[in-house]
């Protein structure tokens, strides 16, 4: 079972940006964001697989967001920029241990809101 741990989660005004970093415990193939609002369930962000490269984002996300990963220290990032109040969530970092594995091992969430 892969440990993920996240930070960088805080408060910030709409418009402004946040990054969150995700280590996971050893390699794995995928790494992913998901998020989940007071009262809603949780939904996916974006993911990215590096061998080959491949990222997908949600579509309130794209072009607002951006992630990344560092294969050398099993970390991801997640770039957010321009956010908006609606991005308000704790946002979760999960990994797909192996290509066609179902995402697994979420770590422990981290708040994010984004005052109006």
């Amino acid at each position: 079972q892969v440990q993920l741990a996240e930070s960088g989660g805080g408060l910030v005004q709409a418009g402004g940006s946040l990054r969150l970093t995700c280590t996971a415990s050893t390699n794995i193939y995928a790494m992913g964001w998901f998020r989940q609002a007071p009262g809603k369930e949780r939904e996916f962000v974006a993911g990215i697989v590096s061998h080959p490269s491949s990222t997908s984002y949600e579509d309130s996300v794209q072009g607002r967001f951006t992630i990344s990963r560092d294969v050398r220290v099993n970390t991801a990032y997640l770039q957010m920029n321009r956010l908006k109040p609606e991005d308000t969530a704790v946002y979760y970092c999960t990994a797909k241990i192996v290509k066609g594995s179902p995402w697994s091992g979420w770590g422990q969430g981290t708040q994010v809101t984004v005052s109006s």
